[in-house]
């Protein structure tokens, strides 16, 4: 039987070849070739916060830092797109992180803006819950008069204070009266066509109580005119809601140098909500002086019951008070130590808690009560 063989040089070379497979099958070699796994992990972000937040109207909203981190880069940037606007409603923000490699990341965040608590409606009291808007029945000014024009107004029929024309002031004690109140922005609401100043029993800020006080320092102030305000009063032992004035030149000279007009102030307990105060305070050679009359409602009415216009008529000669057209009182501005009289003056409406007038809340007071301001109108000589 014949056998064949294959020649030397050719099963040396079958050898090799097999050999070579085999190592490369295996992985072996001498060459330097990288087998890193390519990255397709896309990157992480961290919110660091919630995925959903309410914000209140009225202030500027800051968001979280939001990070993001990759397994092979580690930090990497975040983009964002999207704004919180600052009317009431939902905005979304949407974060962006991507890798070296392109790997994508997204995640979002809504914001809910909503207006400010309704105050009218205290949350803090169960029995206040279902209070509504008191009927609008009282006393109506005339919207023109013969020889004057209306030259600013606020009728409070937006959804939020003008703060173009209003600004809150803020602290206790009544800046000298040795009021008991916190004034704050959060009592202050504006619905249905109405301010409402809100004085509640409650502890904030080292004071017993709350409310508010709002001015048009710097943003609205007027010489001369007739002035209407249509408002409705809160009641009880303490309670001292005031239409005022204050001259434009206060942050400069101060109190009394400034003067000061009081439109209306009523002193709530022992029935006096039944009377309107019109004061004047200057300075007369130094010396703080004040003059006022008042005016007390008959048949029971009160400041509280109804709605009243409280008006002042005011000329380089002298000041009157009316309430629903009924004078109340007059003062001749006409010497020379009245001057600041004759010149701007802006407006501060507030609710004070306690103080040196009125005497504290007792057992008797209920809270929460409330100023309710329909309009304030500023006419002057054509």
């Amino acid at each position: 039987m014949a056998l064949n063989f294959l020649p030397r040089f050719a099963h040396q070379s079958l050898i090799a070849a097999m050999t070579a497979l085999a190592i490369t099958a295996c992985g072996g070699g001498g060459g330097t070739g990288n087998n890193t796994a390519a990255d397709t992990t896309n990157p992480v972000i961290n919110l660091n916060g919630a995925t959903a937040v309410n914000h209140e109207q009225g202030t500027a909203y800051t968001d979280t830092l939001v990070t993001a981190v990759d397994n092979t880069d580690g930090a990497i940037a975040v983009t964002t797109s999207g704004a919180v606007g600052t009317e009431p409603g939902t905005y979304t923000l949407t974060y962006t992180a991507r890798d070296a490699a392109g790997n994508p990341a997204t995640a979002t965040r809504t914001v809910t803006v909503t207006a400010p608590a309704v105050c009218i409606a205290s949350t803090d009291d169960s029995s206040d819950a279902s209070l509504t808007i008191p009927s609008y029945y009282g006393y109506t000014s005339a919207q023109t008069y013969s020889g004057y024009s209306l030259v600013w107004s606020d009728e409070f029929s937006a959804t939020s204070l003008d703060q173009d024309s209003w600004t809150f002031e803020t602290g206790n004690s009544g800046w000298g009266n040795n009021e008991l109140q916190y004034y704050r922005p959060e009592n202050t609401c504006v619905r249905e066509g109405l301010l409402i100043i809100e004085a509640k029993e409650e502890s904030f800020g080292g004071a017993a109580y709350t409310s508010s006080r709002i001015k048009t320092q710097d943003k609205q102030s007027f010489r001369y005119g007739r002035i209407d305000i249509r408002a409705v009063t809160p009641e009880g032992q303490g309670l001292w809601p005031a239409l005022w004035m204050l001259g434009q030149s206060f942050s400069t000279v101060g109190w009394p140098n400034s003067g000061e007009i009081d439109i209306m102030e009523m002193i709530g307990g022992s029935g006096r909500e039944n009377t309107t105060h019109g004061t004047v305070h200057w300075s007369d050679n130094g010396s703080h002086t004040y003059y006022g009359g008042e005016l007390t409602l008959a048949d029971g009415e009160t400041l509280a019951s109804v709605f009243h216009v409280f008006t002042i008529i005011w000329d380089s000669n002298s000041i009157t008070w009316y309430i629903d057209d009924i004078q109340v009182h007059f003062m001749d501005i006409t010497p020379a130590s009245m001057a600041a009289f004759r010149e701007e003056f802006f407006f501060i409406f507030n609710v004070a808690v306690g103080g040196n007038w009125p005497g504290s809340p007792n057992a008797t007071t209920v809270f929460p009560q409330r100023m309710l301001v329909d309009y304030v109108r500023v006419f002057q000589k054509d």
